[in-house]
């Protein structure tokens, strides 16, 4: 009863705290980590954070979650970027970290205090991306800032478990890099077969519930194994999130995967919003573990405000030649961009001497590799935009958790786990809080709504057209009819026309159904051939996504086309 107490207060908590926190325009980690903080001294409100619970049992559907809502297409194009914040980064502010605490933590030995370098280093998505999202950052920071948390977890964590070996056996550096390699190869071999599987499994089911039971247990599937290898179970389900997430549309019929959009937010937001008000509770039990253990609680706080100030310039530091590659990137797209023309005449030229097959091919590279010129171009980011990105370094629970794992022999582990906490909530409070008036500051303009309009209109046509012209196929016009297929004609290039006809009987819905669903099938051709070449923002993707979605349900209610 008193778990079901619990789970209850907390589910409430969360929902209450969240819509508040949205009614007054504050970001609901923020407030939940504020309401946890005051309720954990309320006496009697004592709430553990297992590290195991939150590291292998809330980490992996968290990551597996944000990782199917990353559009492939832009990781790809800032995997640079991605990579040199979720590795680099880390890394650097490992060392930078872990020397600091060193140096003003007498008696904490250098791998005791570079595991705190490590535990401190991953910046938490969740409390960055939902400030960024209510005050329309442009698209390309957003996933920026995703794809970093993603990846970032992978890293720290490998650091973390190579500087707590260390702390009773001698390690040596080159032997970190081999551990590093051999966990990221593992871990993304597991993670591609573990999604690709998942897939198809569940295009097998093809039933919205069954489907969405698989997919829940996705993450732990490609988490457990490679983590039993001693590699990164997190990269391992951050990459099959972005399988599952990529190869979804093209072979998961729409029913399943609005089903599991809609259950993988609300377990998404109770994880989250749970993880964040845990958090907050544990400051009262670190207070005093370290009092306890004979230490300033006070003394390891300011420790903490010092390693968070730390890890905060080195990050700005880090982030300005991050910019400066991609302006330079920019620059040279633009170069690149103008011989495109050159390559495509090349392509028609040698049409004659390739397979159909081949041709079509061709011209899918080059129409990609032109979008992703077009992409470097037009989706800039300035210094305004590497300010955001330089401030929107917060952490999260995933610090305090990885804490709590170092050894039991650890020196002064009670400090060390404070100054985790601390460097948490500072910079989850500070940075987070600030992080509205620092885009307003700043000016970064968002994704222009006219742009995204016309983005949308030509996909339509595209979409419509393509439709247009697998309605006219001899075969279809044999099977429902040329009258059927003169009205769904019309209803393509008059979408706002009324369907009277549609129920007019049994047969002409089912001649109808049958046309909408060559209709659909082509229009999602044609959207992921789009997707693929990458001519479009996310957002025009997506909203073209769902709109199909929608459709293919509505068509599913009409009369069987077997007849």
């Amino acid at each position: 009863m008193h778990l079901t107490l619990v789970l209850v207060v907390g589910i409430v908590s969360v929902v209450a705290t969240s819509a508040v926190a949205d009614r007054i325009g504050v970001a609901a980690p923020l407030g939940l980590v504020l309401v946890g903080i005051a309720m954990s001294f309320v006496p009697g409100v004592h709430v553990e954070l297992e590290p195991e619970i939150v590291l292998d049992g809330v980490l992996p559907p968290l990551l597996y979650a944000s990782a199917t809502r990353m559009p492939g297409h832009d990781f790809r194009r800032n995997f640079g970027t991605i990579f040199a914040l979720a590795v680099y980064l880390v890394a650097l502010t490992t060392v930078g970290a872990g020397y600091l605490a060193y140096a003003v933590l007498p008696g904490v030995g250098l791998a005791a205090c570079l595991a705190l370098g490590a535990v401190v280093s991953p910046t938490d998505a969740v409390a960055a991306t939902s400030v960024g999202s209510k005050l329309g950052l442009p698209s390309r920071l957003t996933a920026i800032i995703e794809g970093e948390g993603l990846v970032n977890d992978a890293t720290a964590l490998v650091l973390l478990t190579s500087a707590a070996t260390a702390i009773s056996t001698p390690t040596h550096v080159w032997r970190v890099g081999v551990d590093f390699v051999y966990s990221v190869a593992v871990a993304t071999a597991f993670g591609l077969v573990v999604g690709l599987l998942g897939v198809v499994a569940r295009a097998w089911l093809r039933d919205a519930v069954t489907t969405t039971a698989v997919s829940f247990t996705i993450p732990f599937v490609a988490f457990l194994p490679a983590d039993l290898l001693d590699a990164s179970g997190v990269l391992a389900v951050v990459v099959a999130g972005l399988v599952s997430g990529a190869m979804g549309p093209r072979h998961l019929p729409a029913p399943s995967r609005l089903a599991e959009s809609v259950n993988w937010r609300t377990i998404a937001f109770l994880l989250e919003g749970g993880i964040f008000l845990v958090l907050g509770l544990q400051l009262k039990p670190l207070w005093n573990g370290v009092e306890d253990a004979g230490l300033s609680a006070g003394t390891t706080v300011a420790t903490g405000l010092l390693v968070a100030a730390l890890t905060l310039g080195i990050r700005i530091v880090f982030v300005a030649p991050v910019i400066a590659r991609l302006r330079y990137s920019a620059e040279r797209a633009g170069r690149q961009r103008a011989r495109i023309a050159g390559v495509e005449q090349k392509i028609d030229d040698l049409g004659d001497r390739l397979t159909p097959r081949r041709l079509q091919q061709a011209r899918q590279r080059v129409a990609q590799h032109k979008a992703d010129l077009d992409f470097s171009v037009t989706q800039r980011l300035g210094a305004r935009g590497g300010g955001v990105l330089a401030w929107s370094g917060m952490r999260g629970a995933v610090t305090v958790a990885a804490a709590q794992t170092l050894p039991a022999d650890t020196p002064h582990r009670a400090q060390l786990i404070l100054i985790a906490f601390t460097v948490a909530v500072v910079t989850l409070l500070v940075q987070g809080a600030s992080l509205p008036y620092v885009i307003r500051w700043l000016e970064v303009p968002g994704d222009d709504p006219a742009l995204e309009r016309v983005a949308y209109a030509a996909l339509a046509a595209d979409m419509t057209d393509a439709a247009a012209e697998a309605v006219s196929r001899d075969a279809v016009v044999a099977s429902v009819g040329v009258e059927a297929v003169e009205r769904m004609e019309r209803l393509l290039r008059d979408r706002a026309k009324p369907r009277e006809q549609d129920a007019a009987h049994d047969e002409q819905a089912r001649r109808h159904g049958e046309l909408m669903g060559v209709v659909l099938a082509a229009q999602r051709e044609a959207l992921l051939a789009a997707q693929a070449e990458g001519r479009y923002s996310s957002a025009v993707l997506h909203r073209a996504q769902q709109t199909l979605d929608l459709q293919e349900l509505m068509v599913q209610r009409l009369p069987s086309t077997s007849g």
